[in-house]
């Protein structure tokens, strides 16, 4: 499966993932400060969503993200781990520099 996603796009997703592993280092540091949720959507061409809750996760390496991903006749949402989603990201990134 492919999706449509823009350098500008992935880059802006992996800014917001390498937040999410800050707010994993905020909460060891201080385990009864919650941390915010990352929220992260693409409305065109298709619309994407990643969610993840850095508050139940012990660490980022256990850490796993909501991807959802809605089109006019289907919706898929499907988890995945945070390194695997940062590396097919990085990869990503990596392909089309």
């Amino acid at each position: 499966m492919t999706l449509p996603l823009s350098i500008a796009t992935a880059t802006a997703l992996q800014v917001q993932l390498e937040q999410l592993r800050e707010a994993f280092r905020l909460a060891a540091a201080s385990p009864k400060q919650p941390q915010a949720n990352l929220e992260f959507q693409q409305r065109e061409p298709l619309f994407l969503e990643v969610f993840c809750n850095p508050n139940i996760w012990p660490t980022p390496f256990a850490a796993k993200v909501l991807l959802t991903l809605k089109s006019p006749l289907v919706r898929l949402s499907v988890e995945v781990e945070l390194p695997q989603l940062q590396e097919a990201l990085a990869d990503f990134l990596a392909a089309h520099a």
